[in-house]
């Protein structure tokens, strides 16, 4: 499958590279381990209304500058970035005493700096975002900061491998510290302490899962920070299908176009884009190979026999871009499982297959997946009793690699489904029935007779070539 994971690993190279994975900085904590959130710290782009008692004159806006400084009347420039609105008022009040006899300064945020927070990891678009603070409709003005899933839907939301029972947010004021959120506490429990407020400077880290977990998967796919938009995108089935390749899914009816909300495309609905399973197909081993973010291959097995027989829907899992899904070959095909594959949904509702020959009506039939070579003979109409070769007939099949196989078989109408002389027939295959070895002899005194006919008859001949037939089919 060498080729495979060439394809895979060249479409990850086309998408979003996640920023680089680093030790978290300083210490470890949880939000309940935060206590009190920090007052907000003023910086640079910050615009304050600055109030000074009885002194208009020096009142008015002003904005923080790049060097965190601000630019006052009289007192010129004050070091302000870092530090919150409470200290920022008493240092003015401070400054403006020689000057005042009361400075009395009442200091308020007009319009907040946007905030820079950096989204690394299992996200669909990771990177830098730079986001205004919206004004809340509240008494006074109160702004809304951003929390950790509101940031993940900015980020297109989060991938099917990711963790998030281990989000990492790095730090860096007022100290260097990380903070673990459970977001699946809040998924289960409606935990909101988890659902962290975010400041300037942050950097999210959604971690890779060490493992695929289907009921992790779709709870992901139900949370409020997954993708909400699903467009069509590729995925590779191999194996027992009947149209192996890449497929783009979400082109077809029933599952996501562009533009369209709802849950992502299925393993089942891959395999029904690639023309169902083959009747030789293992539904119990097959494999989901997904890439991460950070290019480590994830492999999931996958019993697609549970979800038909007990109705297992965790089985069915959703894909997302690149995923890879292997079918394999069935070692041995229990006849009691060929019924149950052939009414799934995700197999075709027929197939072509070729019987010529000695038939009553040869050609091309449509018959169900799990047809069998006595069953394509009687859905022909059956040997031709006075020309065919009854004993034995020829089953020729286009193998994978563009070869032909033939195989001679006996046949048995009394035999159940084995490979030996009634085996189960794949698409396109061409079962081929001879004349037998009388017929061949008088098809040939035909042409041979044909000019003398007047002697004996040529009427009178195969009468007699009918009569010896008859005998050797009896003997067969």
């Amino acid at each position: 499958m060498s080729w495979l994971l060439t394809v895979l690993l060249m479409w990850n190279a086309t998408a979003p590279a996640a920023i680089a994975q680093s030790q978290p900085s300083g210490p470890t904590l949880t939000p309940a381990s935060l206590g009190a959130p920090d007052p907000y710290t003023l910086g640079a782009g910050d615009l304050l209304q600055v109030d000074l008692l009885d002194v208009p004159e020096y009142s008015g806006e002003y904005l923080i500058l790049n060097d965190g400084t601000l630019n006052l009347p009289l007192v010129g420039r004050l070091e302000v970035a870092g530090l919150p609105l409470s200290q920022v008022r008493d240092k003015i009040s401070a400054a403006y005493a020689p000057f005042v006899q009361q400075p009395v300064a009442t200091v308020t945020i007009v319009s907040p700096r946007p905030v820079t927070i950096a989204v690394a990891g299992e996200v669909k678009r990771p990177g830098t975002y730079v986001l205004s603070l919206a004004v809340a409709n509240t008494p006074g003005r109160q702004f809304q900061f951003y929390k950790v899933t509101q940031l993940l839907q900015q980020a297109g939301g989060i991938t099917q491998a990711a963790d998030i029972s281990q989000v990492q947010i790095q730090r860096q004021e007022p100290t260097p510290q990380t903070i673990v959120v459970n977001l699946r506490e809040l998924l289960e429990n409606g935990d909101l302490t988890q659902d962290l407020v975010l400041r300037d400077g942050d950097t999210i880290r959604v971690p890779t899962a060490e493992v695929l977990d289907p009921i992790a998967i779709r709870q992901i796919n139900s949370a409020s920070f997954a993708p909400e938009v699903i467009p069509p995108f590729p995925v590779v089935i191999v194996g027992e299908v009947f149209n192996p390749g890449t497929h783009i899914m979400g082109q077809q009816p029933g599952m996501a176009a562009p533009g369209d909300l709802g849950e992502p495309p299925t393993i089942t609905q891959a395999i029904e884009l690639a023309g169902g399973i083959t009747p030789s197909a293992d539904l119990r081993n097959i494999e989901l190979q997904r890439l991460s973010q950070s290019g480590e291959m994830q492999t999931l097995e996958v019993d697609l026999w549970q979800l038909l027989k007990t109705g297992d829907a965790t089985q069915d899992v959703t894909l997302q871009p690149g995923d890879a899904i292997v079918i394999p070959t069935a070692r041995q095909i229990d006849p009691g499982d060929i019924a149950s594959v052939a009414n799934a949904s995700f197999s075709p509702a027929t197939m072509s297959v070729n019987v010529v020959g000695e038939v009553k009506q040869p050609g091309p039939i449509q018959v169900p997946i799990d047809t069998t070579l006595n069953q394509a003979i009687l859905v022909a109409g059956g040997f031709d009793a006075q020309r065919a070769n009854m004993s034995s007939v020829e089953l020729l099949r286009l193998n994978p690699n563009g070869t032909v196989s033939r195989r001679q078989i006996k046949v048995d109408f009394q035999a159940g489904i084995n490979e030996v002389n009634n085996p189960i027939l794949e698409r396109d295959d061409v079962v081929v029935i001879r004349r037998s070895s009388l017929t061949q002899v008088g098809d040939g005194l035909e042409e041979v007779l044909r000019p003398v006919g007047g002697i004996m008859g040529v009427t009178a001949i195969l009468n007699i070539i009918n009569l010896l037939t008859e005998d050797d089919n009896n003997n067969n």
